[in-house]
């Protein structure tokens, strides 16, 4: 897809084609209805009814005395437009404001006074000088502008990735990095413009390309861009310069058209039916059945009649065959099963010619297997099915199916005949208007890709792997008639629990594109092997056929590599260029008067003295300390010394070393001074001489890469209020009263001086990261690119006090410890490749691009994702298969160099359906988020809110043109596969990184969109859909055993005002709190067994834990809590909030499927993408 410019030349305005309609041929479904006797007491019709098309006009019946019309012709082929046609094949116009499913442009992308310490010296200009190689103030700039398209197979220089070396600036860095060819900024012409609708993006306007950023860059919002008027809903979008907005605005709640049916019943165009379109409601939870409308199987337009089905006369279905015509060859229906597999008898013809018997199906529900197949086949846990094994949604790879009307064939056939709810959840077609409560008590499983058994049990796990698509399009074409994103999200450090690893001395790779052995590749015989990437025949080294494991020589297929599609290597010489790096940590510290007030500096002693010896490391670990205010203060902890000394350097404009050593110290030998340290910092500091509120971070952070220019390492930063002394001194920039407004400013960094400081530290190989614990606004945007460039981190505590939060205390104090302990990979690139046809454009998270493909990651952890969006440059015919692989190359904590290499394999497939069942939509929102942040960042939050519904509609819209007109009417129909899509962006409408309307402080907008791009997807998911379960009704059925203790499992409710009832408790888990929800109809007993308390009322309103009781519900409750921590890094606080607090917003602002004053309700957005399907 590629981006164009609107012909007028002005940005934001939307140009999309009506949807398609009139019919839409199709061939007729295998296993049609057959005509059907009269009912008792009925007239059979006159002429036999019969149609060729899905959802076009019925033929008129033969007269007397004519044949009727053949169907099909004699060789098989249907009648009909061609395949391009079913799925709106025209080329769609060019438009900006829609998330691309692929792109070569960029989405737009980043108290008491203590002694004093012994031996304190004020160190002046001269007395020592920098030591070390000469350090470069900034990058260098004037790249020339990139014109490489992207090579994702092209052969690297060298036979090996070599140790990076400490270098300067060399490379494009930032963030979020597009690489490829020059945007195409002509106009397309020849397509009528639409302000309705939106189908492929145009390119953001005024493109250049940024030396600085190495990448293309936009021009300014525009400005003319209009504000609702206050107390009214936010729009998706505001007026355009031509007068019309972007995209039409959110429907009111007012209005017949987008009325909300009162909650607990159902809207007037539903049919009462005992389950919810086919989800039985015994699979819901009993707490929640008295409030769940009751959802018919089947939907019904309002205002047509509704017949009962006995006084119906039996009909056909659209696919039918007429009577006396030959039966022609049926095409494969949707996964690739032959058809009628499992039905009725009159429902289950034989095979045409040319299919495959039926003997290896998988049967259909309560019917008996055929010969050597299981009587049940995989589906993914979900309302009506319970969870199977080796679900796969997409049919076999490299088959060209013809199933674009397949999903309705068989909703029709089986709704005709009262049978929906047997339908597999992968082939039925769920109306979302009726669907009211999508989540479900069971997890959301990711899609398992359609491979071979031997590929699929090797295939990369999802906790580090994954791809938007679990089947990858054939061709571009084809992705851009299902108007999906491509992309894929890595976790590529993630903490495992079996990890393979080899030291070996040769490492196989490929000669061309140096992809690792796998167990994707193919075995040409014992000495030669197959790339899977590039498909070029390699020979393979004697010693691969060596088994590591029995000690013993044979088939190549037994070693490690060719079993795990994630294995680590232990590299041998040739991968360094000079000795590994030890682990170095460096603290920076704020010590200006606001934070000592704060008391932070006592809980990150004690914490650091406890966890000191946990420190990553070996024998040659250092660690050092800074702190600062309006001047720099250094520590020397040589091991000849008996106390520490501290060192003043007052000339924060131009800092400087004091010391030639001794400011880093070893970590081993001089313990007994960092101890004594660590007991003194937290009161030396609070004399009256030092009462300083200056904050010189900028010249710390100078000194800090000056001090390990030499070695690299790691450098914490904790600060406390923004910088206002030396360079990089800011100023507060936020208006509290424009929190709410719709357009959200001083998102991009106030100055550059972080972010070069961040790329000159990259290049000596060190990584900062920062811990924000601020009361008031500290510039988030700003200080943040401090550590975006170099593989740092962003924690953010705001409002933090020792006193006055310890909500704040406990999570910092918890993310502090995992921050000290979790595992470190210094030194480290990666590089992702891909199978020939296809290309890496952009990346997203915190990293520095040092080529068109590598990044380079100064510290790698195990917190850190990454993603990454893919184009289809060519077709991918050479193979049934293709892959993703990523290898991480870095140095462990004990000196070692090591790479870790994961291998995603994917089917590729001609069937735009199979291509929409394989939707991995967690995977989607992840990615779509990640290029709404950029889009927010580079030209507007309102642009980026558009561009992301409009990715729903079109996503819903290319799956309801294979659907026939009938269910489309009036309808929200969704696959299976997308069935929760509208619910996450919607979601992601309401996170305070996109929201308008809601007062949001520009430092918290900042730090959620830097975890919509850096975090882990399961982590970013629980931010955007928290986990909501009620707690006052813990047994010990369906509970899991861990340990002979049996862990209660309540089930999972839907996110709204109607799961929460006041005469219970309820616990919602958001990832970095838990709240725990107390409803004032509470029952004493409860109060009593739990929190220790007589009643409701007696309750203290911020409670932060639970005492810890011996009685069965206190033991439960806690028990279940201790389970929901132990799934994540760190270990969020616990709060208790009342129902009548005065802070039950922060839980109530969770419900994200509730209208709001400045949002809709998850139903009002369903009809708003019926409104924008109908445009």
């Amino acid at each position: 897809m590629s981006w164009n410019q609107p012909p007028n030349g002005q940005p934001g305005m939307m140009q999309r084609p009506p949807m398609p309609g009139g019919p839409v041929s199709a061939p007729p479904m295998p296993g049609g209805h057959i005509s059907a006797p009269p009912m008792p007491g009925q007239q059979p019709p006159r002429y036999p009814t019969f149609s060729h098309s899905v959802s076009g006009p019925m033929l008129r019946p033969p007269l007397p005395g004519q044949h009727p019309p053949a169907l099909q012709p004699s060789d098989g082929k249907s009648i009909g437009p061609p395949p391009s046609n079913i799925a709106g094949g025209m080329k769609p116009p060019q438009n900006q404001n829609t998330f691309p499913p692929t792109s070569i442009g960029r989405f737009s992308s980043h108290p008491g006074t203590a002694p004093p310490l012994p031996s304190v010296s004020t160190q002046s200009r001269g007395d020592y000088s920098a030591q070390g190689p000469p350090i470069s103030n900034g990058a260098p700039s004037g790249f020339p502008p990139m014109t490489r398209p992207p090579q994702s197979n092209a052969p690297i220089s060298g036979s090996t990735e070599l140790l990076p070396a400490p270098y300067h600036g060399k490379g494009i860095y930032s963030n979020t990095t597009h690489v490829g060819p020059p945007l195409n900024l002509t106009p397309t012409n020849s397509e009528p413009s639409s302000l309705n609708t939106s189908r492929v993006p145009s390119p953001i306007p005024n493109q250049h390309f940024d030396a600085l950023e190495g990448q293309f860059r936009s021009g300014t919002p525009n400005s003319n861009l209009g504000t609702p008027p206050p107390g009214s809903p936010v729009p998706l979008s505001t007026p355009s310069p031509r007068g019309g907005p972007l995209r039409p605005n959110f429907p009111q709640a007012s209005g017949s058209s987008n009325w909300a049916p009162p909650r607990g019943h159902p809207p007037s165009n539903l049919v009462s039916s005992a389950n919810m379109a086919g989800l039985g409601n015994s699979n819901f939870p009993s707490t929640m059945a008295a409030q769940q409308p009751s959802s018919p199987a089947l939907y019904q337009p309002a205002g047509q009649p509704q017949f009962p089905p006995v006084s119906r006369p039996p009909m056909l279905s659209s696919n039918a065959m007429a009577p006396g015509m030959p039966r022609a060859a049926s095409a494969p229906t949707a996964l690739g099963y032959p058809p009628g597999q499992g039905l009725p008898p009159h429902l289950n013809p034989a095979p045409g010619p040319g299919l495959p018997p039926s003997a290896n199906t998988p049967p259909g529900p309560n019917l008996p297997p055929g010969p050597g197949v299981p009587p049940r086949p995989g589906l993914p846990p979900g309302p009506g099915a319970p969870p199977g094994v080796g679900y796969a949604a997409p049919p076999a790879p490299g088959l060209n199916h013809n199933t674009q009307n397949s999903i309705y064939g068989v909703n029709n056939q089986f709704s005709s005949m009262g049978l929906q709810n047997q339908v597999p959840l992968e082939l039925r077609t769920f109306n979302l208007l009726q669907e009211r409560n999508i989540l479900t008590d069971s997890p959301v499983v990711p899609p398992v890709p359609n491979l071979p058994d031997h590929l699929k049990r090797n295939n990369c796990s999802p906790d580090i792997f994954r791809c938007t698509l679990s089947a990858l399009p054939q061709s571009n074409s084809l992705l851009q008639k299902s108007r999906l994103p491509l992309g894929i999200l890595i976790h590529p450090f993630k903490d495992l629990s079996h990890l393979p690893v080899i030291q070996s001395s040769v490492i196989v790779r490929c000669r061309a594109c140096r992809t690792y052995i796998n167990p994707f590749v193919s075995f040409i015989d014992q000495r030669r092997w197959r790339c899977n990437l590039c498909f070029r025949a390699n020979e393979l080294p004697d010693e691969f056929n060596f088994d590591p494991v029995t000690k013993s020589y044979g088939s190549p297929e037994r070693r490690p590599e060719i079993k795990s599609a994630t294995i680590e290597f232990i590299a041998p010489s040739e991968y360094m260029l000079r000795p590994p790096q030890p682990c170095v940590y460096l603290f920076l510290l704020d010590v200006s008067y606001t934070a000592l007030q704060t008391g932070y500096l006592q809980s990150f002693c004690e914490v650091l003295a406890a966890e000191i010896d946990k420190l990553p490391g070996d024998s040659r670990t250092l660690i050092g300390f800074i702190t600062y205010n309006s001047s720099v203060h250094f520590y020397n902890l040589s091991e000849e010394l008996s106390t520490p000394q501290m060192h003043v350097v007052s000339d924060v404009d131009d800092v400087f070393l004091p010391l030639p050593d001794g400011l880093v110290a070893n970590l081993q030998g001089s313990r007994a001074l960092i101890n004594q340290l660590l007991e003194q910092l937290p009161t030396f500091h609070q004399d009256e001489y030092y009462k300083d509120d200056g904050s010189a971070l900028g010249a710390a952070l100078q000194a800090a890469v000056k001090l390990l220019s030499a070695s690299g390492g790691r450098v914490t930063v904790v600060q406390t209020s923004i910088p206002n002394t030396g360079p990089g001194k800011l100023q507060n920039r936020e208006d509290p009263n424009q929190r709410a407004s719709s357009k959200p400013a001083n998102l991009q960094p106030a100055t550059d001086f972080y972010k070069m400081l961040s790329l000159e530290a990259a290049g000596q190989q060190i990584a900062i990261d920062m811990f924000l614990l601020n009361t008031q606004y500290i510039d988030h945007a700003s200080l943040g690119g401090a550590a975006r460039h170099c593989g740092g981190c962003l924690y953010s505590y705001p409002g933090f006090h020792n006193m006055h939060n310890p909500a704040e205390v406990e999570r910092f104090e918890a993310d502090l410890k995992r921050y000290l302990n979790r595992k470190i990979g210094l030194e480290a690139v990666m590089r992702v490749r891909c199978t020939k046809g296809l290309a890496i454009h952009t990346f997203h998270g915190n990293f520095f691009v040092r080529s068109t493909d590598l990044l380079s990651l100064p510290n790698i952890n195990p917190d850190a994702g990454f993603g990454m969006q893919v184009s289809i440059e060519d077709n991918l015919t050479d193979s049934p298969y293709a892959a993703f692989q990523a290898a991480l190359l870095y140095t462990s904590s004990k000196g070692e160099r090591r790479i870790r290499v994961h291998t995603l394999c994917l089917p590729v497939t001609t069937s735009l359906t199979d291509i929409i069942n394989s939707v991995d939509q967690q995977a989607m929102i992840g990615l779509l988020a990640k290029m709404a942040v950029d889009r927010s960042i580079n030209t507007a939050v309102s642009d980026a809110r558009e561009a992301l519904v409009n990715a729903c509609v079109d996503a819903l819209g290319a799956y309801g043109a294979t659907l026939g007109n009938q269910q489309r009417m009036g309808a929200v129909p969704s696959p299976y596969s997308l069935r929760l899509l509208p619910l996450y962006v919607s979601a992601m409408l309401k996170h305070p990184s996109l929201r308008l309307g809601v007062s949001t402080k520009t430092d918290d907008r900042v730090h959620a969109m830097d975890d919509c791009k850096a975090l882990p997807l399961s982590q970013l998911m629980l931010q955007l859909v928290p986990e909501l379960y009620p707690v006052h009704i813990l047994t010990d059925e369906g509970g899991i055993l861990k340990e002979d203790i049996v862990i209660p499992q309540p089930p999972r409710l839907a996110l709204n005002s109607g799961s929460i009832d006041r005469n219970g408790a309820f616990l919602l888990d958001t990832g970095t709190y838990l709240y725990l929800w107390v409803g004032s109809a509470i029952s004493p007993t409860f109060c009593s067994q739990v929190f220790n308390r007589p009643d409701f009322s007696s309750l203290e309103d911020g409670l932060c834990d639970l005492p810890e009781l011996e009685n069965e519900m206190s033991e439960r409750l806690r028990l279940f809590i201790s389970h929901l921590t132990d799934r994540k890094p760190g270990s969020p606080p616990l709060i208790i909030v009342r129902e009548d607090s005065r802070n039950r917003h922060v839980f109530i602002q969770y419900m994200i499927e509730d209208k709001t004053e400045s949002s809709m309700s998850y139903y009002e957005f369903l009809q708003h993408i019926q409104k924008q399907q109908k445009s």
